[in-house]
């Protein structure tokens, strides 16, 4: 099925009693529907009880229909409270234990998904240790259905503070996390799953530093893995940012939100020198790495003929990009892929976002002008204005960097290309100095080896360098 059908229409109220909490929902209706899966998950007949595949593979369609209105229903919280007093959870618990219907698997994990939104049902599910432990057991299932409800559930529970460390805590002793979130990660392109396991990754990661430095130090044994008969399966041993990677590539043509995700778990990483390290001394040297985030920023954001304004809407992805970028760079000017002579587009990608950032700045004072009274819009530009600094700070740390290995050579070849005007490093200047004074100096004086009337226009326009040299 394709989509889940709407809740029933009940004649509930006409049974004095009978409705579930302040809805229309009738208990008689939802506890025989339960009843019924209790039924499908323990049959009463010898002969299918003993059947070697225990409970049936498909559902009815009857049954099913009337599973996913439960679904839907789950979503009120007075039928979620129902539900939780009726102890679905623990008939949930049967049907992973013994159900061989991914799809009925899927609707149940879906139902206890909507009801860990309400918070005091969300603290009971997650305090049940047997339960925690089943659900963790399906990120090992073969149906990406069943594993995009799964991811959906544990991340709700993450996002609970109340709750968040009991998963954390949970999962830091389930080492099969690990491989099965790099197995999803590596090898599914199913990309709807493929976001929601990665907000999966990053809430973990943002909660919890010493979870992080295990994956990253993780992947030296081997490990059971998801399999389609629930055999053991050994995996290969993953590593975490190529399993990012791989992910990465599969998203970010089919959904900006997942790509911004997954770059912002690499960002993570460079918070640690574990992560920056793992990164460059993969065995490719880190040039994997490098080369997915250079083509992001010099072939696919932030365009020449996109409007300024693009840089509002990918402000947060570009500061993710360019951070990692920086810490690379920083941390591996010896390798080949970070030579100067192959990166003066990213230079000029650079100096772009900076334009456009400029541009950006000038209509968000405008506007603030203009709701000078309207205090909710002075409060957006303000925020706007809080991202927008973040990733101008990224963009110049790393753009100094650059500038400073420039040689007379790879100024030449930048000027060549267009890259480099006058236009352009005045941009440069403008928003580097004076904090990153050496940098512009340098670059200063290899430019004039390059260009000598454009260094000298370049001192007229900012007399602060004139004095110094």
């Amino acid at each position: 099925m394709d989509r889940n059908p709407s809740p029933p229409c009940s004649d509930a109220e006409e049974e004095e009693g009978d409705a579930v909490g302040n809805t229309v929902y009738s208990k008689h209706w939802l506890f025989s529907v339960l009843t019924r899966l209790i039924e499908v998950i323990a049959p009463a007949e010898p002969d299918r009880a003993a059947s070697p595949e225990g409970a049936r593979t498909e559902l009815d369609e009857e049954m099913e229909n009337d599973i996913c209105k439960v679904w839907d229903m789950s979503m009120d919280e007075d039928v979620a409270l129902f539900l939780q007093e009726f102890n679905a959870p623990d008939i949930f618990m049967g049907v992973f234990a013994k159900s061989k219907c991914p799809r009925l698997t899927e609707i149940c994990v879906g139902i206890l998904g909507n009801m860990a939104c309400f918070q005091d049902i969300c603290m009971s599910i997650s305090k049940d240790e047997n339960l925690g432990q089943v659900l963790l057991q399906r990120l090992c299932d073969s149906d990406s259905p069943t594993l995009l409800e799964t991811s959906r559930l544990l991340l709700t529970c993450l996002s609970q503070p109340e709750v968040a460390s009991v998963w954390v805590e949970r999962i830091r002793e389930n080492p099969s996390v690990y491989d099965c979130v790099c197995f999803i990660m590596s090898s599914s392109t199913n990309v709807e799953l493929l976001v929601k396991v990665g907000e999966v990754v990053d809430k973990l990661f943002d909660l919890d530093e010493e979870l992080m430095l295990n994956w990253i130090k993780n992947g030296t044994c081997r490990s059971v893995g998801p399999s389609v008969d629930d055999s053991p399966e050994e995996l290969p041993d993953f590593k975490i940012v190529p399993c990012i990677l791989e992910a990465a590539k599969q998203v970010r043509s089919d959904n900006p939100e997942g790509l911004d995700v997954y770059m912002h778990i690499l960002q993570l990483l460079t918070t640690v020198d574990e992560g920056i390290q793992a990164i460059v001394q993969a065995p490719d040297g880190g040039k994997e790495t490098w080369s997915l985030l250079y083509d992001l920023v010099c072939q696919e954001l932030c365009q020449p003929d996109d409007p300024p304004i693009i840089v509002q809407e990918q402000k947060t992805v570009l500061a993710s990009i360019l951070s990692v970028l920086s810490a690379m760079f920083a941390s591996q000017t010896e390798q080949e892929y970070t030579r100067m002579r192959k990166n003066m587009p990213l230079i000029g990608s650079l100096i772009r976002i900076l334009q456009y950032m400029e541009g950006c700045g000038k209509r968000a004072v405008d506007d603030s002008k203009e709701s000078e009274q309207e205090e909710t819009g002075r409060t957006d530009v303000n925020e706007e204005d809080f991202h927008l600094k973040i990733l101008k700070d990224i963009c110049c740390e790393l753009l100094s960097n650059m500038l400073q290995e420039l040689t007379k050579e790879n100024t030449l070849e930048g000027l060549h290309q267009g890259h480099l005007n006058e236009q352009t490093c005045s941009c440069a200047f403008q928003n580097l100095l004076p904090l990153y004074f050496a940098s512009v100096e340098s670059f200063l004086e290899v430019l004039r080896e390059a260009d000598q009337t454009l260094a000298d226009n370049l001192e007229k326009r900012f007399p602060s360098l004139k004095v110094h040299t």
